[in-house]
């Protein structure tokens, strides 16, 4: 029997312990301190396309969530004061498992405090120069590049659910019923422009759809409110998600609701909002911004590894 044996070589081990002390030295260099969050909460993210591990409370303790990132903790040690941080942790999102996920995955997150998203763009840009010895990089803002790529504008009112149904049905093939326009354009880009931008080497996306905000404020581009947030992708493969932090009490409440609305519309169970986020946000949450980076996938892409778990010590069906 062999199922004791890690899924990773000893050369991907030593590969990940040397990307982690890059990592660390990488923000202490620039003297962003590092922190530690709890894995358990009460609070979790309403967003319809993560699925939670949920742990039920006994008689009456709340249910606790096992985190999807450590964003929540973070913005109240940023409404607290702590300026700059970075954290590198485990994350989950049950259901998650083949060859780029992991349910239990390595997430290095940070904020900048008094920098937008356009700021954390370069760092992002410049870590990734650090790690991967890359040169250069693509902006391309959401719209532009379903144009590019697809030959349709998502932002165009007169763009309707059946024509982007059509489109997804010509390139795909059969499509789910019933998908709202977000998640037909979550399965455009992950189907059709991912393989496409796979040669363009490291390529930024930013400037998304208002109602793909998540936790990101929205800002005005020409004519149209956007969200202002980016996704990083190396060689067709997302690597990092980051926001200019909605900052507004209100706007952020809102949004976390318009959030379980949509999972209510997908036949989901409502969450409850993390009301404690919301009280670091009304007392004195800073201007920021705030990344997310997958360093598990950042570790494939290095060592060019085609399965996460060859770079996992113990991947989901051997832990």
């Amino acid at each position: 029997m062999s199922k004791w044996l890690p899924s990773a070589s000893p050369e991907s081990l030593a590969a990940r312990a040397d990307l982690l002390q890059a990592l660390r030295r990488f923000f202490c260099d620039r003297g962003v301190m590092e922190v530690e969050t709890p894995l358990l909460s009460q609070g979790t993210v309403p967003d319809a396309g993560i699925d939670v591990f949920r742990l039920p409370g006994k008689s009456d303790e709340p249910d606790r969530y096992l985190q999807t990132s450590p964003e929540s903790a973070m913005k109240r040690l940023l409404a607290a004061g702590s300026g700059d941080i970075f954290q590198i942790c485990k994350a989950f999102r049950q259901g998650e498992a083949g060859h780029n996920h992991n349910p239990e995955f390595t997430l290095l997150e940070w904020y900048r405090v008094c920098w937008d998203h356009v700021a954390l763009i370069r760092e992002v840009a410049e870590l990734l120069g650090a790690v991967l010895d890359s040169d250069g990089w693509q902006v391309w803002p959401y719209r532009a590049l379903f144009v590019e790529v697809l030959g349709v504008d998502p932002l165009d009112e007169q763009t309707s659910l059946a024509a982007l149904t059509a489109i997804a049905e010509s390139r795909i093939g059969s499509v789910p019923h019933g998908l709202d326009c977000d998640a037909l354009l979550d399965l455009l880009m992950s189907h059709c422009i991912e393989p496409e931008i796979s040669g363009w080497g490291v390529v930024f996306i930013t400037d998304f759809p208002a109602s793909q905000a998540a936790m990101a404020r929205c800002v005005s581009v020409g004519n149209m409110d956007v969200a202002a947030r980016f996704e990083c992708y190396v060689h067709g493969k997302e690597l990092a998600n980051g926001y200019w932090e909605q900052t507004d009490a209100n706007g952020l409440s809102a949004q976390l609701q318009a959030e379980n609305k949509r999972r209510q519309q997908r036949g989901l169970p409502q969450r409850p909002i993390d009301e404690r986020l919301l009280a670091a946000h009304r007392q004195s949450l800073p201007e920021c911004a705030g990344v997310a980076l997958g360093v598990d996938r950042l570790l494939a892409v290095k060592l060019g590894a085609n399965n996460l778990g060859e770079i996992i010590s113990f991947c989901w069906d051997s832990a």
